[in-house]
């Protein structure tokens, strides 16, 4: 995998709206505002957007070509450093057919978003390019108020240095509270803080693996098995296997069906262990639990593969960042994660 350059104080980064257009819409864009600001003045960047970043969610839905577009065009721009995208949605998988992979593999930076956005990061596996599944603009960096520390750390360790990212602490707190965008008044109320009372879980195994990273959304990499940017099988060799359910809080049955595909297709003889983000409101947090032990312990027969669950990415506040094709470890006796190596160079 090609692994981006640093980003630095002073950089321009472009923001892109891949799936829902909502950063555009009259009624949300006072909340990309803020994201934007924090970008600017938490980690000094300068952001412009691409033609069709702020277009709204009506013409984002009626042109994918148009997303397809600003993302090539943010890759080719030498003076582009880092693209981060606005938010998620459901359909970014429409853009497939406008992408060229020689315009990503040709001109590396670093790419960063998380949910519907794992469509993107296949575009870029498929490249060869490392990505980053973490915070977008709509979400973390626009948190109400101001960011999560948690989250802006991570961003800093993974983006802006050098050194190995190492151990992943679990955080203290989290939050899925909703407090609607479109009220201004919102943004200035802190969302509901919860103690952290189970911290990282080892699910199954024991013993310590290490593996390079792949994975998200689990609902849209179910959408987007058996399409051109579906990795090969020898790309999940020795692999971790990072998953995380979106707000939709698929059901323990739908859980259990993508899981059973991961089985069937080989995926889970070939991954040396897997990583599990927060369900959003920790619905079906036991349920979950049971389905992964059901359908990988038991139907599988690999109780040994180790497990670890309820970590601090995906659709719960704060938020880490995974490196996609970074090595990484679990250790199951200590119930610790640790990325072994620097996210950028």
């Amino acid at each position: 995998m090609i692994k981006p350059n640093k980003l630095k104080p002073g950089d321009t980064i472009a923001t892109v709206s891949l799936s829902w257009g909502g950063a555009g819409d009259e009624t949300l864009i006072h909340r990309y505002l803020i994201g934007k600001a924090r970008l600017e003045e938490v980690f000094g960047l300068k952001v412009i957007e691409m033609p069709n970043t702020l277009k709204g969610t009506k013409f984002t839905y009626e042109h994918p070509e148009k997303r397809a577009e600003d993302l090539m065009a943010a890759f080719k721009d030498p003076n582009i450093k880092a693209i981060i995208s606005n938010i998620g949605g459901d359909d970014a998988i429409r853009m497939l057919p406008y992408i060229d992979f020689e315009v990503i593999k040709e001109n590396p930076k670093i790419f960063m978003g998380y949910s519907d956005t794992t469509i993107n990061h296949l575009m870029c596996h498929k490249a060869g390019l490392m990505s980053y599944y973490g915070p977008c603009v709509l979400m973390e960096f626009a948190e109400n108020v101001e960011m999560h520390e948690y989250t802006v750390d991570a961003v800093i360790k993974t983006l802006f240095e050098t050194d190995p990212i190492g151990l992943i602490e679990s955080s203290t707190n989290w939050t899925s509270e909703r407090l609607e965008w479109d009220s201004v008044e919102n943004q200035t109320i802190r969302r509901t803080m919860t103690h952290e009372i189970h911290g990282y879980e080892t699910i199954q195994g024991h013993g310590t693996v290490r593996g390079k990273l792949i994975g998200g959304c689990i609902e849209v990499l179910d959408a987007a098995r058996g399409t051109a940017i579906w990795p090969d099988l020898d790309h999940f060799e020795d692999a971790i296997l990072f998953l995380e359910t979106s707000e939709e809080k698929p059901t323990p049955y739908l859980v259990t069906l993508i899981l059973r595909s991961f089985v069937a297709t080989g995926i889970i003889d070939k991954i040396a262990g897997i990583v599990i983000g927060k369900p959003q409101d920790e619905a079906y947090y036991e349920e979950y639990k049971e389905v992964y032990k059901d359908v990988i312990g038991f139907e599988a027969g690999r109780p040994d593969l180790p497990i670890l669950y309820n970590m601090n990415f995906g659709h719960t506040s704060p938020f880490f960042v995974l490196p996609y094709g970074a090595m990484a470890e679990i250790n199951c006796d200590e119930s610790t994660f640790t990325i072994l190596e620097p996210g950028v160079k």
